[in-house]
């Protein structure tokens, strides 16, 4: 499980000219929720928020909030960017209790080179990057391992084939693809030309008045 720490400040007022505000300051206006406590609003240092955005997966590390001296285990649930800058406008933390799982996006990470790739030539085509899984929050994976090693030249791997830790319940389709191992581009081109050529159909001309009298 990755964690990271941040500090925040506790705040009561409300609306958009305080995060107006805030922001102008450089803070970051928030909210810590949970369904054993009340939503609190928060007041977050932009420069250490943003620091921190730069070295985690947001959406998979426990984040470590101390809230005036007061430290919780929390999960990012949403940020909020401005639409055409890089400015963070807001951010939501969840509150995280131990023994009641969550929901999280993890990362995939494809170990091994396939034999197709090895041995054929092939491509490894990676379909998806990440999944969704429900588990414990002391049990948060970094990511997933994705042993392609065995995978040969027109195969695949599919959701349902990864191997997972115990506890963990995966939430994304189960038929859905993680990755195949594909023929080179240039090979499924040449096949494909060399078929068309073959269906081709011959063109028969229809002969001309004076042609059909002799």
């Amino acid at each position: 499980m990755a964690s990271a720490q941040l500090s925040a400040e506790a705040r009561n007022e409300t609306g958009k000219g305080v995060a107006r505000k805030l922001r102008s300051a450089g803070r970051i206006p928030g909210v810590i929720y949970g369904h054993a406590r009340e939503a609190q609003g928060l007041s977050i240092n932009a420069r250490e928020l943003d620091r921190l955005l730069g070295n985690i997966a947001a959406e998979s590390t426990v984040v470590e909030l101390n809230v005036d001296g007061i430290t919780t285990n929390t999960l990012i649930r949403e940020i909020q960017r401005h639409p055409f800058k890089r400015q963070i406008l807001h951010v939501d933390f969840q509150e995280l209790v131990a023994g009641e799982k969550v929901a999280v996006h993890v990362p995939l990470v494809f170990v091994g080179t396939p034999e197709g790739v090895r041995l054929s030539g092939a491509m490894l085509e990676q379909v998806i990057h990440s999944i969704d899984i429900r588990v414990d929050p002391a049990n948060i994976p970094n990511h997933i391992d994705v042993d392609v090693s065995h995978l040969g030249m027109g195969h695949s791997l599919h959701v349902r084939d990864l191997v997972l830790p115990q506890g963990v319940e995966v939430l994304t389709d189960e038929d859905a693809t993680m990755c195949a191992c594909i023929a080179p581009r240039a090979v499924v081109e040449e096949a494909a030309a060399a078929e068309e050529g073959a269906a081709e159909p011959e063109l028969i001309r229809k002969p001309k008045d004076d042609e059909t009298e002799k």
